[in-house]
């Protein structure tokens, strides 16, 4: 399945993230896509929101990985821009996927595209202007309880 949204705010980012948030029901996967400062870590902090965590949100570019405590679930925040070893990553993902205690993100997932399950959800972010973004949603079937062309793009 496939859909897009454009974003004319940050903040509008956000809350699309955030009402993806309320949808999650543990286990996911989602891969976010974009260059630098494309708000890959803005739409993590509303997912972050909508599982109602408390935690500061921030890249874990220097950290490669930081966990958001949720109600019903954690999230683990992976960042792997900065590494090319991909056995250090599989193992750090090793101890994450397929547990439903947590949904994994993941910015710039290219280096681990060959150990992430197909059944993941995908956030291509195109940069339109300095506060515009496209979103570019792909997943299959088994998530589309996520109703992502559904949610409240209104800021």
């Amino acid at each position: 399945m496939k859909f897009e949204i454009i974003t004319k705010s940050a903040e509008q980012t956000e809350k699309i993230a955030k009402d993806i948030g309320f949808q999650l029901r543990g286990g996911e996967v989602i891969e976010l896509k974009s260059e630098l400062g494309g708000g890959k870590t803005t739409f993590t902090h509303g997912l972050a929101n909508g599982i109602n965590s408390k935690d500061n949100v921030a890249s874990p570019t220097f950290t490669i990985s930081r966990v958001y405590e949720g109600s019903k679930f954690n999230i683990h925040h992976f960042d792997f821009y900065r590494l090319n070893d991909d056995k250090l990553i599989k193992h750090e993902l090793a101890d994450t996927l397929n547990d439903k205690k947590n949904i994994i993100v993941i910015e710039w997932p290219e280096l681990v595209a060959n150990v992430l399950p197909e059944k993941r959800l995908t956030v291509d972010f195109q940069y339109i202007n300095e506060d515009c973004r496209k979103l570019l949603f792909t997943y299959p079937e088994s998530l589309s309880y996520l109703k992502v062309g559904y949610v409240n793009t209104s800021s």
